[in-house]
């Protein structure tokens, strides 16, 4: 602190009034320096402790007085706000800030940013036009941007956004990501996978980013029918990540797609193994996807359920029958586990069909079973070239009403031991 210390004598100063004016002027200059050094310590003082991550400490000591602090103050104790997720403080010190200084591209941009958290897209496009106006240089700015579009469903303004970041030095990984995603919802596969490839020249390999991209490229690959595209995409994948278990399923798509059965067994393993641990999630919680063909114009996704519930009716293998135009499953082709069968020494699945509240079984197989046999059967299945031995007419679930039944059956009999 600068202290400032005048003696004169009332004689001299009538004297001589320049000599006051010129005490005055020191005293003003000396105040404005003062005022200058307070609000330069505070706000060291509030930057050192957001480089330390320290801000429930930023906001303890100074939301009182915080509308007292200069702009860049104010702008690191409404980043303590935003790093702990309490968005409408964080848009409020933000706004604060832009009034006492508008010409700070990084306060424009963490207001877009709350703004986007907070749902509010249209003003957050605008404060990141605000920011990239300042300074057109940031590459996350054009990111945020194009986030802002996407959630508006604005496809093409966030495509355009997106391009723009990525081509900005020190580009951020997030719009290689997204880009892939606007075409995938735009079903353009061919620039999915050309985007995706870019993205994998440019993100880091230690990054998560990367492993999405990588992910996306066998997803992809595999939606197109690109096998041996997608079988090194999800491998580099593995050998990052051991215990994606996503791309273990869609490996074992890979291999059925090239019908080689036996290379799919490991893989398939490795997920029943995660069953039994209890940490599939997800998707996977209850079964997985291990084919999907095309048959005329629908699309058939054959699952497999990991549980087995002897001596019950339960579905094992399910084929779902898709419209391709309105994705909505027409019908199922399922294996049964059939405990009346296996009672006469017979197959241990029925073969079975789903479809308008009727149920038909068709043939029995073995637990053994080639896959390609029972693909071979659902087709003549499909094809009407197989007729049903039985059907009968149904509401509801039939595996969900087979399981009370069962249930009920078991408190019965409990109740008579």
């Amino acid at each position: 602190m600068i202290f400032f210390t005048f003696t004169y004598q009332q004689s001299l100063i009538t004297q001589n009034p320049n000599q006051m004016n010129k005490i005055l002027l020191v005293l003003i200059t000396g105040l404005i320096t003062c005022n200058a050094f307070a609000q330069d310590t505070i706000t060291n003082q509030l930057k050192t402790a957001y480089k330390a991550k320290q801000y429930d400490l930023i906001i303890a000591e100074h939301k009182e007085q915080v509308k007292t602090y200069p702009a860049k103050a104010i702008y690191y104790v409404g980043m303590a706000y935003y790093h702990k997720s309490l968005d409408n403080e964080c848009l409020k010190l933000m706004n604060l800030a832009i009034t006492k200084d508008n010409t700070d591209p990084k306060v424009f941009f963490t207001k877009g940013m709350a703004l986007n958290y907070l749902g509010r897209f249209d003003e957050a496009i605008q404060s990141f036009n605000n920011a990239i106006e300042l300074d057109s240089t940031n590459s996350n700015t054009y990111a945020a941007l194009g986030d802002a579009y996407f959630h508006k469903e604005a496809l093409d303004q966030a495509l355009i956004a997106y391009q723009t970041a990525i081509q900005k030095d020190e580009p951020a990984d997030q719009p290689f990501v997204m880009i892939p995603q606007i075409y995938a919802a735009q079903n353009n596969i061919e620039k999915v996978l050309e985007s995706c490839y870019n993205a994998k020249a440019h993100i880091d390999k230690s990054s998560d980013s990367y492993q999405t991209v990588l992910y996306n490229i066998g997803l992809y690959s595999l939606l197109s029918s690109n096998y041996d595209q997608a079988e090194p995409a999800l491998i580099e994948l593995l050998s990052l990540s051991p215990d994606d278990y996503q791309a273990h399923a869609k490996l074992i798509q890979v291999h059925y797609g090239k019908k080689e059965y036996e290379k799919a067994e490991p893989y398939r393993q490795k997920l029943y193994a995660a069953y039994d641990q209890g940490i599939l999630e997800g998707s996977l919680k209850e079964m997985f996807c291990f084919d999907q063909f095309n048959w005329k114009d629908k699309l058939v996704q054959v699952f497999e359920r990991f549980e087995d519930r002897e001596g019950e009716l339960y579905y094992k293998h399910l084929f779902y029958i898709l419209n391709n135009k309105t994705n909505k499953i027409e019908c199922t082709i399922q294996t049964e586990n059939s405990p009346g069968s296996i009672e006469l020494g017979g197959p241990k699945y029925a073969i079975g069909m789903d479809k308008n509240n009727s149920h038909s079984t068709f043939a029995f197989i073995e637990a053994d079973f080639k896959y390609a046999d029972l693909k071979a059967i659902v087709i003549q299945i499909l094809e009407e070239e197989m007729k049903p031995v039985a059907s009968s007419f149904y509401y509801g679930n039939q595996e969900e009403e087979a399981k009370k039944e069962s249930k009920e059956k078991r408190k019965k009999k409990r109740k008579r031991n």
